[in-house]
């Protein structure tokens, strides 16, 4: 007998979905409204198609059988996929249970696929879906257990899923357009390093040796040269480990705040590219203020999971000071103005928000347009980068050469004399 999911309103309007075992679509209609439904929805489930589509790709599944994964970690993509395919079955009335079954078995993450067995079976037990998911903290952020949270409390989950599957696909492009964007030129620093390293390594002792067959008094630059040449060859090894216990020791001293705030405050107060962190920063912030309201979290909820999960301790001070003003009452606007952190036109766009209550919207507005400007200066910039780069390589191996040939040089001199 065929399912269907419906979505409807009780007599006291409160919302019902589910799925329902009828023998046509009237006989569901009719099933539905004896119980006093007022049906908005109904559509005809059939799962079958999943597991063709598992079958094409090879997967199986079911007792005894063994699922195959594409790869084991649980990256951003695999939890935009999540998110957006639990929407759009519980926006249909799919139940979360078979919700979460069906998306289990096309999940190509086998950490991911894993969690999710887990939080089906302590949803069986009686856990909430926020608790369920709690216990898998390194995969879904506080972000994710708040708004699941406020979801099942309003009731509007498909809703608040949908809204989280949007800031994951915009996160998820707007790093993905940066990082294609720097690919290039860390490709471009790394070859000019390597061209470089082996003119050094493998080009000067040759020439070395040549010189010193010559008996000749070598100029300064030439010394210099040899000198660097003699060290990176003798003590490669060494350098290597220096350099690696030297990265070690910065990345431990990060993990301390008063470092880690120390070196922010640096980053944002550099020419040119210091705007480019401090605007990280307020695009970061903006936009996940702006899924936050959107879903329905209070101003002071949302600032507290905003400071929570902002990776940056300077920005976390700032938000922090935010939500003690705005829980004195005070307006929104007037606090983020005392910080002297945020441009004049993100200060006037939020006073202007709460005044007309689109203070989402707004926020959505600010997250855009920092967005934009993020992605035009760091393409303004690897643009620069280019020809930096080659007049950087020009200019260091051109005084490599000329440092060989002074010698040279100077013999060809004397002997014309």
């Amino acid at each position: 007998m065929p399912k269907f999911s419906y979505i409807g309103r009780t007599k006291e309007g409160i919302k019902d979905t589910g799925l329902l075992e009828a023998a046509n679509q009237d006989e569901a209609v009719a099933i539905l409204q004896r119980k006093g439904l007022v049906i908005t929805s109904i559509v005809q489930y059939d799962i079958s198609f999943v597991v063709e589509e598992q079958k094409k790709k090879g997967l199986a599944f079911g007792k005894g059988k063994v699922k195959s994964f594409k790869h084991e970690g649980a990256n951003s993509g695999d939890l935009v996929i999540f998110a957006r395919q639990l929407a759009m079955l519980l926006g249909a009335g799919v139940s979360l249970m078979k919700s979460l079954d069906v998306i289990g078995r096309q999940i190509e993450s086998h950490k991911l696929h894993s969690a999710v067995t887990e939080i089906t079976k302590d949803m069986e037990s009686g856990r909430t879906f926020r608790d369920s998911l709690a216990k898998h903290k390194s995969i879904f952020s506080e972000l994710w257990l708040y708004l699941i949270e406020t979801g099942e409390a309003s009731g509007n989950l498909p809703m608040v899923l949908g809204h989280l599957a949007d800031y994951l696909e915009d996160r998820q492009a707007f790093k993905t357009k940066i990082v294609s964007a720097l690919i290039y030129p860390c490709i471009l620093f790394v070859v000019a390093i390597g061209a470089v390293m082996f003119f050094v390594i493998r080009i000067v002792p040759t020439f070395t040796s040549i010189l010193t067959s010559m008996n000749v008094e070598l100029p300064m630059p030439t010394k210099i040269l040899i000198a660097i040449s003699n060290t990176l060859r003798k003590r490669f090894l060494l350098i290597v480990l220096i350099i690696i216990g030297i990265v070690s020791l910065i990345r431990n001293s990060m993990k301390t705040d008063s470092t880690r705030s120390y070196i922010e405050r640096i980053q944002i107060g550099l020419p040119v590219i210091g705007n480019f962190f401090r605007f990280m920063m307020i695009e970061s912030f903006s936009t996940t203020m702006s899924i936050l309201i959107e879903s329905g979290v209070p101003i002071i909820y949302a600032l507290d999971i905003s400071e929570r999960s902002q990776p940056n301790k300077i920005m976390r001070e700032i938000i922090g000071n935010i939500k003690i003003n705005v829980r004195e009452g005070k307006s929104f606007s007037i606090p983020l103005e005392k910080t002297g952190f945020f441009p004049p036109m993100v200060i006037q766009m939020i006073s202007t928000g709460e005044e007309i209550g689109e203070l989402s919207g707004m926020f959505k507005r600010i997250a855009k347009y920092y967005q934009d400007y993020l992605s035009a200066f760091v393409a303004r910039l690897t643009s620069i980068f280019e020809p930096v780069m080659i007049l950087f390589m020009g200019v260091i191996i051109g005084s490599m050469v000329i440092s060989i040939f002074l010698p040279i040089f100077s013999l060809a001199t004397a002997s014309g004399r």
